[in-house]
């Protein structure tokens, strides 16, 4: 990358508002942003212990200025199937699964879910597969943005120290009414559709 290309970057950067961060101490295929996301104003049940955010249309622009970032869509299967899938995402890797019992949870007038235990060992293959470290920027995007931060801290533990969770996820929060239609990768007319790529698949 020559001086040119990383000032265009930088230019492009200010102009999507976002800002990237001069670090001697990373990498170069690892560039840091500064997300406008407020970390303090992020819901307690979205933080991550990294408090590294990115809205929906942050998480586009990331992508295209930085080659070796990933989008991992967290969401179950079925929800990408039915509900669609990010045009940009590489690869779809459920945080969490629907019980295998199938069991309905009243409160949450749901079906119950399950932490996926092979998670951390899909996402560590995916990684290796692409040639990437654990420093590499990982973006993850559940619905609305409470799964991505969960899954979020797990990767944190192991070691990965460039983990962004999409604070509106894919379908965004809900209105007043109770429909997700107020910000989300779908509401920000994002690129998305309901064909699974190949690569994409779980």
């Amino acid at each position: 990358m020559t001086i040119i290309d990383k000032c265009r970057g930088l230019y492009v950067a200010f102009a999507v508002g976002l800002v990237l961060v001069p670090a001697t101490v990373v990498a170069e295929s690892s560039v840091k942003f500064v997300s406008a996301v407020d970390p303090s104003t992020v819901p307690e049940k979205k933080r991550s212990a990294l408090n590294l955010y990115l809205t929906a249309q942050e998480a586009s622009a990331f992508l295209a200025q930085n080659e070796d970032a990933v989008l991992i869509d967290i969401r179950t299967r079925a929800e990408v199937s039915f509900v669609g899938i990010a045009a940009e995402a590489d690869k779809n890797i459920p945080y969490m699964v629907m019980d295998e019992f199938w069991e309905f949870d009243a409160d949450k007038g749901t079906y119950k879910m399950a932490v996926n235990s092979n998670f951390d060992r899909e996402v560590a293959g995916f990684i290796q597969e692409r040639g990437l470290s654990k420093e590499a920027p990982i973006i993850l995007m559940c619905r609305s943005g409470s799964r991505s931060a969960r899954a979020a801290d797990l990767l944190g533990q192991l070691g990965y120290t460039s983990v962004y969770s999409v604070v509106d996820g894919f379908e965004g929060d809900k209105d007043p009414d109770g429909v997700r239609s107020v910000n989300g990768w779908k509401n920000s007319k994002l690129a998305w559709t309901y064909k699974i790529r190949n690569e994409q698949a779980y």
